[in-house]
């Protein structure tokens, strides 16, 4: 878009732009001399979420409790907002005006119709529905009635929404709420009346939310207590069934014992092999006859120390039972002490053999198989005693089972009993320690607001004017009107070789030229066609054409205007001009002209008038064409005849409407040019008679744009 081009259009309709934004001051300015000033009145509440001196319970991530701040904040908001509360407005305000001798509001119409009865009926109506914390209902007829009256004074919802403000002050603790109003009084009953509603109603809600918390968690832990109490019975009675007191210290207990006994036997084990190996070192020292003596004299002495064995074997197994009581250990010793004298007794009584001296190894022998003698008791002792144990181990491992479930099953049912304990202390503790929402400032009539009048003014003559210069942009991108040479060019993409101003007024074309002191408009269009004349000479008479047909796109366009002002230049020039009126459809030239021959009968007679510096020659009209008046084979021979008596021979066509009456002309002419008004469009409709027009080549010179109004350009 050519901003210029804008600029310009918006120029010439300056006194449009100017003329509608003061009509729209003017009128703003005596409208807004009834507007009433504006009150506001505000009020302030205190929540106590942003003040940590008022809570209890604190949260642990601030991310988190700022998160659910902004929320809880979110909601009081909305709460406020609704229509319950906002309802129990209305019903206050209609209240106070039915009962007040000074009501906030003048009555309306509807109020007015209200009869004493009526009036009374709505009192009862709206005091009952502000009790229960009702809405009007719509379906009812006379509560609809009701609502009607409200809405007359605008005492109803939507109404009181629209000047209703209620928001956070940024990150504080605290909620304002402002209303504005005709009525200072009215701006501070409605603050007023919204806070202590609110707050009455939050309070109430969250203090029964909080008591059904506290019965419903309450309840939950009667059931989770049972629970437990159930599980730990269960365990009880199944540990005095079975005899069972600590799984796990019984166990343990066993488990020791079981090893000691295990280390024990591994030891009497080492003994036992260690005695049997040392002895069979011993008698393999020995030869058969001093084994022999040896064992005949000590017959009587052996005798008694087995007897003497069999009791420590008896002490033994007690002792061993007796996971090594220290009351056996005292009688064993005794029993060893009474062992080692016999063995001592017979190794003096022992009667060796003169070849050999082999005391020390007898004596040697004898207490190396008293002590095998008792490790193998103890060891046989010891391995009863181990399968025993390990016996009341594997009666154990059931027992262990049973009980494990049933701990872990108490240990479930303990932990959601401490879960539902901490939540029902938590909230317990919040119901009883909530913050309360306070009001800690009241709403009080204000002053008059500073007027919009002087702004409402001056935005009405901004806004009028945008709103025109936006209509002016709108119809000038939607103009496609042809209104300057290059937007012809740009359209047609054909030539323009000139323009031709619009006349406003004349009475001759001789006067025109003839005049010496033309006007300023006469002067520009003798201007404008001296250059197209130039133009037409160029291309034409400098070449040796002489014969040039105009025409244009549609009738009406000003191309026999143009033939007759085209003819008279050059004939300024003193060419000998001949002027053809080729246009059968509408003869305008062989109308307005009194010196003339008609094509018809120059036909057969071949006589022109040449007493003029314009020769005309018109036709007869009706709906016939050139080839229908003229035969084909005389036209040439006409022309020829035209070229050698003029110097310029001007054929005034028919549109290009009537594509193939021109044609017969143009396809006799040397050259042609076209005409187009100033201010109309190109059609799609065109494309067909452009195509012909540059099809013509070097025969077609180009455009005229006719009737150039220069007010009209941009």
């Amino acid at each position: 878009m050519d901003v210029i081009k804008f600029l310009k259009y918006l120029y010439k309709r300056k006194y449009v732009l100017i003329i509608v934004p003061i009509i729209t001051v003017i009128i703003t300015y005596f409208l807004g001399k009834n507007i009433l000033d504006n009150y506001v009145s505000e009020a302030q509440i205190s929540t106590g979420f942003v003040d940590e001196s008022q809570q209890v319970l604190q949260e642990k991530e601030t991310y988190v409790q700022e998160s659910r701040i902004t929320q809880r904040f979110n909601n009081l908001i909305e709460i406020m907002k609704l229509k319950l509360i906002t309802d129990q407005i209305s019903y206050k305000l209609m209240l106070h005006d039915l009962t007040n001798k000074k009501p906030f509001r003048s009555s309306s119409q509807l109020l007015k119709e209200l009869n004493p009865s009526a009036r009374k009926h709505a009192i009862e109506v709206y005091t009952q529905k502000y009790n229960k914390m009702e809405p009007l209902s719509l379906w009812d007829k006379d509560q609809r009635g009701l609502y009607q009256v409200l809405v007359s004074m605008k005492y109803d919802e939507e109404s009181l929404n629209k000047k209703l403000r209620i928001f956070r002050n940024q990150d504080s603790d605290f909620i304002t709420v402002s209303f504005e109003s005709e009525n200072p009084e009215l701006s501070a009953f409605v603050v007023n009346a919204i806070c202590q509603e609110f707050i009455k109603y939050y309070s109430f809600t969250s203090k029964d939310n909080e008591n059904k918390g506290v019965a419903y968690l309450s309840s939950l832990l009667a059931q989770k207590r049972q629970a437990l109490d159930e599980k730990m019975s269960q365990l009880r009675d199944y540990k005095i069934k079975n005899n069972v007191i600590n799984l796990y210290e019984q166990s343990k207990i066993l488990y020791g014992e079981i090893m000691d006994f295990e280390s024990k036997k591994l030891e009497t084990q080492k003994s036992i092999d260690s005695y049997s190996q040392t002895l069979q070192n011993i008698d393999n020292k020995f030869n058969p006859t001093e084994r022999k003596y040896l064992e005949s004299t000590l017959s009587k002495i052996n005798r008694d120390i087995v007897s003497t064995k069999e009791k420590i074997k008896a002490v033994t197994e007690k002792y061993v039972q007796s996971s090594f009581s220290p009351v056996y250990s005292k009688s064993l010793d005794s029993l060893n002490n009474i062992l080692t004298d016999q063995i001592n007794d017979a190794s003096d009584k022992y009667i060796i053999s003169p070849l050999n001296t082999k005391e020390k190894l007898i004596t040697e022998k004898l207490t190396l198989e008293v002590t095998g003698d008792l490790a193998k008791y103890s060891l046989a002792t010891i391995e009863n005693h181990l399968n025993n144990l390990n016996q009341k181990f594997k009666t154990l491992v059931p027992f262990d089972a049973v009980v494990q479930t049933l701990e872990r099953d108490i240990e479930v049912a303990s932990t959601e009993y401490l879960d539902v304990l901490n939540k029902y202390n938590q909230v317990n503790m919040q119901a009883n320690s909530n913050t309360k929402l306070r009001q800690i400032q009241l709403a009080m009539p204000g002053l008059p607001q500073p007027s919009k009048k002087m702004l409402l003014v001056i935005l009405s003559g901004i806004i009028s004017f945008i709103f025109c210069t936006l209509v002016f942009f709108i119809l000038f991108v939607l103009d496609r009107s042809i209104k300057s040479v290059e937007a012809l060019e740009n359209a047609t993409e054909i030539p323009v070789i000139g323009e031709l101003s619009y006349l406003k007024s004349f009475t001759d074309l001789k006067d025109i030229w003839l005049n010496k002191t033309p006007d300023e408009d006469t002067l520009n269009f003798k201007n404008l066609l001296r250059a197209i004349r130039f133009e037409v000479k160029t291309k034409m008479l400098y070449n040796n054409n002489k014969v040039l047909a105009v025409t244009s796109m549609v009738p009406n366009e000003g191309k026999t205007f143009f033939s007759l002002s085209l003819a008279y230049s050059f004939a300024m020039l003193n060419k000998k001009v001949l002027l053809i009126d080729g246009d059968f459809d509408k003869p305008d030239i062989s109308e307005a002209s009194n010196h003339k021959t008609y094509i018809e009968d120059y036909v057969n007679d071949r006589v022109l008038p040449d007493d003029n510096a314009i020769t005309i020659i018109g036709n007869k009209g009706g709906d016939s064409s050139l080839l229908e008046v003229v035969e084909e084979s005389v036209i040439e021979s006409i022309f020829e005849d035209f070229k050698k008596r003029f110097d310029v021979i001007i054929i005034d066509t028919c549109s290009l409407k009537s594509l193939n009456k021109a044609k017969e002309w143009i396809m006799y002419a040397d050259k042609n040019i076209s005409v187009f008004e100033f201010g109309k469009q190109v059609h799609s409709h065109y494309n067909k008679d452009l195509n012909y027009l540059t099809s013509l080549d070097d025969k077609y010179i180009g455009w005229i744009l006719n009737k150039v109004k220069e007010e009209s350009r941009f």
